[in-house]
């Protein structure tokens, strides 16, 4: 019939915890007072037509706010707000309780109108009878609704927690899939620009300088963006700057890139690691193995509602024959995140342009970007 505050668990003193028990009363006594209304127009109008409504609303509202604190005040006291009683001792409860509720209300509605009620007054036992029937009914009723509330509560509590740990659990999961593409994507990158940097070294000494630098500042904007939960997608455009200096130092001439993130944008916020995996594809499967290289395009846009992230490349294509072939690790990772943190409000498609070379373009409700990775 009722549910425990979060801040009553975490109490060590007993008088908080009974007021918090008991504070649940009064948000139930509403319905009880509701009913007490019901009462008396059924009395009113079908069981006893033209009697007082006035007066049978008094008597309902003095017989059945005293049953409800009864019963309800003995349940608080003998078991936990989120404990279901045991049958045998509430039904006891609920037997001794009526008929003390009839006498007192009747009591207290002599004493609020000054009417004599005719079970008090002659003793007569038919009538005394047929009220306490009518009180056990009602109660019974009442009994029956609240538990049914009462379990609806539950149920929606045990489904609230389950969906608050299946959402944790997701985003752990999608917290260790990032750590994973961060585990095969940085690896892979420094391993091949410290052989760069290695060769350079011994024949030209100002171009290993130039890559050193850049290979600084990527780890630098690295560091401060993609082990955090969130990132601005000025953050993720400086670590693309960074990442794709390095490649252009490696690849020479053959690799050109554009950055077009438009000022309004930079302090978006966004989850990290989204565009790295699609630029190193692009490179790694679609320029790379071009002979004559290509130009990278990487940008950002937006309609008020969505959030774009282009990577446009005029490499060899998605299924050209001299594509270098790869696991999609990061394309499947991002896909995953996005399912997890958007829905289907979310997506990343892959497209092939007809003149060659691959877009890749990733869609965000505008709203939702701040959405966090624990960290």
């Amino acid at each position: 019939m009722s549910s425990q505050h979060p801040s009553s668990v975490q109490s060590s003193q007993p008088g908080k915890l009974r007021r918090s028990r008991y504070y649940r009363m009064l948000h139930d006594l509403r319905y009880a007072l509701v009913l007490n209304v019901i009462c008396a127009l059924l009395i009113s109008y079908i069981i006893n037509p033209g009697s007082n409504l006035g007066q049978n609303l008094i008597a309902a509202m003095c017989i059945g706010t005293i049953a409800f604190v009864l019963i309800d005040g003995a349940r608080l006291t003998l078991w936990k707000p989120d404990q279901r009683p045991k049958a045998l001792p509430f039904i006891l409860i609920i037997l001794v309780s009526v008929p003390v509720a009839q006498w007192l209300g009747m009591y207290l509605f002599t004493w609020l109108t000054n009417v004599q009620v005719k079970a008090l007054s002659k003793l007569d036992s038919t009538e005394m009878v047929a009220n306490l029937v009518f009180t056990l009914a009602v109660t019974g009723a009442a009994v029956l609704f609240f538990s049914s509330r009462e379990k609806i509560s539950r149920l929606q509590t045990a489904a609230a927690q389950e969906k608050a740990r299946a959402e944790s659990v997701a985003r752990q999961a999608m917290q260790t899939q990032l750590q994973l593409l961060q585990a095969q994507i940085e690896p892979h990158m420094l391993f091949n620009t410290l052989a760069n940097l290695q060769g350079l070294i011994s024949f030209d000494t100002d171009k290993a300088q130039l890559l050193l630098e850049q290979l600084i500042q990527y780890l630098r904007a690295t560091l401060s963006s993609s082990r955090a939960g969130t990132t601005t997608l000025g953050q993720e455009f400086a670590l693309m700057d960074a990442y794709l200096g390095l490649m252009a130092i490696r690849m020479g001439p053959r690799l050109g890139y554009t950055l077009q993130l438009p000022d309004h944008l930079r302090q978006l916020t966004v989850p990290p690691m989204l565009l790295q995996p699609l630029v190193e594809n692009a490179i790694q499967h679609g320029l790379e193995p071009k002979i004559e290289g290509g130009h990278i395009t990487v940008e950002a846009s937006s309609d008020g509602t969505q959030l774009t992230l282009t990577v446009r490349d005029d490499g060899l294509g998605l299924d050209h024959p001299g594509q270098s072939k790869g696991t999609q690790l990061g394309v499947s990772n991002i896909r995953e995140r996005l399912q997890v943190m958007h829905g289907a409000a979310a997506s990343l498609s892959l497209l092939a342009q007809p003149e060659g070379g691959v877009i890749a373009c990733l869609i965000l409700p505008l709203q939702s970007t701040t959405t966090s990775i624990p960290s």
